[in-house]
Order: C-alpha cells, then sequence, then structure tokens
C-alpha cells in the first residue's frame, strides 16, 4: 500500500510531511516523512508549507542516524528553522504517480463502501492507522456502534478493493468488533 500521508484536509493538497525543528546550527531542519519508505518525500519537490515562506525548495538532505535532516533554500539560520517547527508539509495531489496494481493510496479508500464475504455492509471507510506491521482499515458503521477495526492485509483480510464500484470486501464478521 502506498501511503503517502493521512487526514487530507481538501482535494487540492495531501499532507506528507512536517518539520520537527532545528538540526544544528547552520539552519538544517529535522523532516518527519508520512511516506514510505519515508525518504520518498525528497522525491516530491517543492513543499507547500502553510503560511511564510510558502513554498520550501530541499537543496540537500541525508539521514541522521534514526532522522532524516534537510537544508531548505528558504531557511537560513537556526532560528528560521525553529520557527517553522511544526509546519506541515504538503504537495498538490496531481503531483503523486499513479498508484500500481494492488496498490492504494489512502485518499483513494476513503468513504469506500466495505462488505464482508456474505456481502453483510460493515459501513464505509474512515480512515487508515499505520500500526507499524500493517495498516489498519477503519470501518465506521452506519449504526453508530463501535468501529471495525480491520488489518490491512491483502489476500488476508483483505479481499478485493475495486475503486470503479466504490467497495472494499474484507474477511470479517460483524460480531468480532462487538465481542467483549
Amino acid at each position: 500500500m502506498t501511503a503517502p500521508g493521512p487526514d487530507e484536509p481538501s482535494e487540492a493538497t495531501l499532507r506528507i510531511g512536517r518539520l520537527n525543528g532545528a538540526w544544528g546550527v547552520s539552519g538544517w531542519v529535522k523532516v518527519f516523512s508520512f511516506t514510505q519508505p519515508p525518504e520518498n518525500i525528497f522525491d516530491y519537490q517543492p513543499w507547500q508549507a502553510d503560511g511564510s515562506p510558502g513554498l520550501l525548495h530541499v537543496r540537500e538532505w541525508r539521514r541522521q542516524g534514526p532522522r532524516l535532516v534537510a537544508r531548505i533554500e528558504e531557511i537560513a539560520s537556526r532560528e528560521d528553522a525553529e520557527r517553522l517547527a511544526g509546519v506541515e508539509l504538503r504537495i498538490p495531489i496531481d503531483a503523486l504517480p499513479e498508484s500500481g496494481p494492488g496498490q492504494y493510496y489512502w485518499k483513494d479508500l476513503l468513504n469506500l463502501r466495505v462488505l464482508n464475504l456474505e456481502s453483510a455492509e460493515l459501513g464505509r471507510v474512515h480512515g487508515l492507522l499505520d500500526a507499524g506491521v500493517h495498516d489498519i482499515l477503519v470501518i465506521r458503521r452506519e449504526d453508530g456502534g463501535r468501529d471495525h477495526l480491520v488489518p490491512f492485509v491483502l489476500d488476508r483480510y483483505i479481499r478485493e478493493v475495486d475503486l470503479d464500484a466504490g467497495t472494499v470486501v474484507v474477511d470479517w464478521q460483524p460480531e468480532w468488533t462487538d465481542a467483549d
């Protein structure tokens, strides 16, 4: 599954990461990525940032231990980098490459109808959670009951995704969520 980012606020842009503060004294910033793998965030340029400075252009980047750091053209000092801590990074949705067979952007799955193998409607895709090993499909029920949380494991729990029909078929029973 390709997952550039959760919780997009609009159809025009997609959140792909955020700046997490200064790195060193020369204006480098720590970058938190929502892409898989995380380094893919640097494939999408320029980044759109809310407010000033607007567009951000990466001059260079590297992995520094467990984190990603970057030198941004519009950030000249440690103070500038600190002011931008927490700024979300976005790209236009049309900048995303086409997803391949069996790959889906999270945004493509939102609001799809979810049916189980017996064609019982479980609800609609409300979101996805990054659980590390695999993503979790959050299915909002029409009856207001507890959300179904289904592991996004293809060929095990997720049997079919049909974007054209607007459906996801899962191997899941309603009572599994209601069991205490």
